[in-house]
């Protein structure tokens, strides 16, 4: 089942969501088992929506690229840990 995840960031900017997708997206695309991928600026800060085939590729990018990476800290990233929501996905249109 598809699964989506909201990530949002009080206070992020542009700035700080380019510097973190270059670290931790592919160059030529999204990663593994990631179908769907939109972001821009929010009331008070950034928000990230993705969908994922399922919630074994989510947690696998969660625990194998993201957290790693931003445990490390990514120069110009997001300074805090964002504010997350994740859900099965029932609908997904194009």
């Amino acid at each position: 089942m598809t699964f989506g995840v909201v990530h949002h960031f009080p206070g992020g900017t542009r700035e700080n969501y380019e510097a973190s997708i270059a670290a931790v997206h592919p160059a030529d695309g999204l990663p593994d088992g990631q179908i769907f991928h939109a972001a821009g600026p929010s009331a008070d800060g950034w928000t990230i929506v993705a969908m994922h085939e399922s919630q074994q590729s989510w947690e696998a990018f969660r625990d194998g690229v993201l957290m790693p990476r931003m445990q490390a800290g990514i120069e110009g990233g997001f300074p805090t840990p964002p504010e997350e929501t994740v859900f099965d996905v029932t609908t997904l249109q194009p």
